[in-house]
């Protein structure tokens, strides 16, 4: 497998667990939610899967490549992709005393959210020893050719600045920047027009 997306399935967890967690191992956000510098590996791998099998592997649009994974969810999935209590209860346990912050993280940027029909980008992640080799590029560009079919916009987050030129190159205009509650790092919204077919 190249940097060709291919549909990612929920048998497909393992390796996109480990990928992302590789990718997020130096966001801000994550960072925040998982301190323990490189012992968070782990918890990050079980984020993850939990995430992917429970959420968006179920209601998204999930691709992968052979070393990246993007997680998108369609206005019709929206409302399913929200976690359910036992997700919300596994994530709190990954979390341990970080959950609250968590939750407040998640309500502050739903609250940032818009209110527009909109393909959300939830998570796009390459493996860093992969990056340059344009897998979360190609990744990117089947996700918006599907949201530019349905004449709709696209939405992010990002906690990264580093990676705000990256979405930039695609189309994304930063709406704004909040921080997150309980002292978080900045998070960056982000919009992309849908362009014409």
């Amino acid at each position: 497998m190249t940097n060709t997306p291919q549909a990612a399935t929920l048998d497909n967890a393992p390796e996109i667990s480990r990928t992302l967690a590789r990718a997020f191992a130096d966001d801000p956000m994550m960072g925040w939610f998982f301190p323990g510098g490189a012992s968070r590996e782990p918890d990050l791998v079980r984020y993850f899967t939990t995430i992917f099998t429970r959420q968006y592997g179920r209601h998204g649009v999930c691709e992968r490549t052979a070393s990246a994974a993007a997680f998108w969810v369609a206005p019709e999935g929206q409302e399913k992709s929200v976690p359910d209590a036992e997700t919300v209860a596994e994530l709190e346990e990954i979390l341990g005393d970080r959950a609250p912050l968590f939750r407040d993280a998640v309500a502050a940027a739903a609250e940032q959210g818009p209110k527009e029909p909109h393909w959300y980008l939830a998570v796009v992640g390459a493996d860093p020893a992969a990056r340059g080799q344009g897998h979360g590029a190609a990744l990117l560009r089947s996700g918006l050719a599907k949201a530019d079919a349905a004449g709709l916009p696209v939405y992010l987050e990002s906690s990264k600045p580093d990676n705000l030129p990256f979405y930039e190159h695609f189309g994304f205009t930063v709406l704004g920047e909040a921080a997150l509650p309980g002292g978080g790092p900045a998070l960056w919204v982000m919009r992309r027009a849908p362009r014409a077919v």
